[in-house]
């Protein structure tokens, strides 16, 4: 029944690989699915990274052998030397603002507004080359799971970038870096940017939307005000017609917002509007519970389903810290509805 509910598979074709991971990590320790199983989907994902020593752990554990491959030993030597190579061809920036001296200089041009292209050639000869080294080192770092150093480079690409010929990529990888540190509040801030730039964006926004909402729900569901978020974003006529389009299992997340979320209780008539439709299409005990007591006025229909949310809640990866409010709140709305209509089933 766990496998029957998990979105897991769902979720990642819209999400960057090194996002994949935290969700196989969870998967591992509810286990869902076999261990070797799992092992094998995280080993065929960082075999497409530079997580070489990562990979190699996980070798070593599934094949039960003290080596790796000589071919992921040659890999490490190339992610060496390659990254040498990116230090080499960033050095003037590195000269000029590397260790605690200057960061202190680093941080006085931020602070007098003067860390800006045109001063930087100037004084450091740093030019638009050097940025684009820079997003490559960055990209680089990224790759090999060094995600502070990833936002950092991203950072500086750009704010001193005037090409911006890599403006988009890098919002997000700079988005999720900070999802991967958990910088919440950072990643708040960098997700609203995305938004924006996107909506601006003439082309293929509709496959952007899809992205961006399921990296959003890391944000959403472990951000302090996510779950007011969520319901902002994803209750725009634009953003409810990609869910419709594209990706209708995002219902179970913002029918969980709107159900634990009582400032935002009244959304829930707009929501039984949308899940009333994409009922033949799509369904899960969370989106059935709600259908169930507003739709059809079942109360016993919507207490089986509100069992079933359990199983649901405990094994989802965004929704896990949600359970106890989620069911607190679900008894509730199921006692309301129940005393201004009893006799409506």
């Amino acid at each position: 029944m766990v496998k029957e509910f998990d979105l897991t598979k769902k979720a990642s074709q819209y999400l960057d690989r090194h996002l994949i991971i935290p969700l196989l990590d969870f998967l591992q320790t509810k286990e869902v699915y076999p261990e070797n199983e799992i092992l094998e989907s995280k080993l065929n994902l960082l075999s497409r990274t530079n997580m070489v020593d990562y990979y190699a752990e996980i070798y070593k554990s599934v094949r039960n052998v003290e080596d790796i491959p000589q071919d992921m030993k040659d890999k490490r030597q190339t992610v060496v030397e390659n990254l040498r190579k990116l230090q080499k061809e960033i050095s003037v920036f590195l000269e000029a603002f590397g260790g605690e001296e200057g960061n202190l200089k680093l941080q006085k041009l931020k602070s007098s507004g003067e860390f800006k292209l045109e001063k930087l050639e100037e004084e450091y000869n740093i030019t638009e080359s050097t940025l684009e080294s820079m997003y490559k080192y960055a990209k680089f770092q990224f790759e090999c799971g060094n995600y502070s150093v990833a936002a950092e480079y991203l950072y500086y690409y750009r704010t001193l970038s005037v090409s911006r010929e890599h403006d988009t990529s890098a919002m997000w990888g700079k988005l999720a870096a900070e999802i991967l540190m958990q910088n919440w509040d950072v990643a708040s801030e960098d997700l609203k940017i995305l938004r924006e730039h996107l909506d601006n964006l003439p082309n293929q926004q509709l496959v952007a939307r899809t992205w961006l909402m399921h990296w959003a729900l890391f944000i959403f569901f472990n951000h302090p005000e996510g779950r007011d978020g969520i319901i902002d974003m994803f209750l725009q006529d634009k953003y409810i017609g990609t869910i419709q389009t594209t990706c209708p299992h995002i219902l179970r997340y913002l029918t969980t917002a709107c159900i634990t979320n009582k400032k935002k209780r009244q959304h829930i008539k707009e929501l039984v509007k949308v899940i009333e439709q994409e009922h033949p299409t799509y369904k899960d005990p969370i989106t059935e519970f709600v259908y169930a007591l507003h739709v059809d006025c079942d109360f016993e229909a919507a207490q089986a389903k509100l069992k079933l949310c359990e199983t649901v809640l405990r094994n989802d990866f965004f929704l896990v810290s949600c359970h106890d409010e989620f069911m607190q709140s679900a008894k509730q709305m199921i006692f309301e509805n129940y005393c201004r209509n009893p006799f409506c089933d």
